[in-house]
């Protein structure tokens, strides 16, 4: 059993309960973070004061792990490894795309947090900087999935998981955009997937 402990609303811990989901992993999700606190048990395996962390009760005496990406890779690794290539390159290439989801979602933010949470519109000077930042980096994603169906490449598979969760918000937050068909088409193609419906594909809060 995985203890996948954080609130369902972090972008980061909807990357950990999809693709437990994708993974079909024996999963729990416990709230931790935000409006639910901290307890002191937590803090104790993780002093961030961040989700999401794990708990892998099939390790000997106990695993626990938190970083988001981290998790995805260990989960991998430990339970699903063939969402990971075997070829080291073909892994890199596929893989970077999970690092670089952090520059997308470091321009987003501004976004999120005034059109969600602070109620804000475009015309504020955050948010409407935030918009050009994010719409700057659209078109790499949407050049990279015009070569390959997936960031994976050829399927879906592991690298696919954090951008696909910005993604929502991208495609979510009331902005125009431009056309972007190939970022567009694998949008829709993971609207399909019932872990992306259940875990991702809820209010932006």
């Amino acid at each position: 059993m995985i203890t996948i402990w954080g609130r369902l609303n972090s972008h980061n811990v909807k990357k950990v309960a999809w693709a437990a989901i994708e993974m079909d992993l024996p999963h729990r999700r416990i709230d931790m973070g935000g409006a639910f606190g901290y307890s002191d048990a937590y803090l104790a395996q993780n002093p961030n004061r961040m989700v999401p962390m794990i708990e892998d009760d099939s390790v000997p005496g106990g695993f626990a792990l938190w970083e988001s990406n981290t998790i995805l890779r260990y989960l991998a690794d430990a339970h699903s490894p063939a969402f990971r290539h075997a070829d080291v390159c073909a892994r890199a290439q596929a893989e970077k795309w999970m690092d670089w989801h952090f520059d997308f979602a470091d321009a987003q933010r501004d976004a999120f947090l005034g059109f969600v949470r602070r109620g804000q519109d475009g015309n504020n000077p955050a948010v409407a900087a935030s918009i050009a930042a994010t719409l700057a980096l659209a078109p790499i994603l949407d050049a990279e999935l015009a070569r390959s169906p997936f960031l994976s490449g050829s399927r879906f598979g592991l690298a696919d998981i954090p951008m696909g969760v910005y993604a929502h918000t991208f495609f979510t937050l009331p902005f125009e955009r431009p056309s972007l068909p190939s970022l567009e088409d694998w949008y829709a193609g993971l609207t399909e997937r019932p872990g992306y419906a259940s875990q991702v594909m809820i209010p932006l809060t």
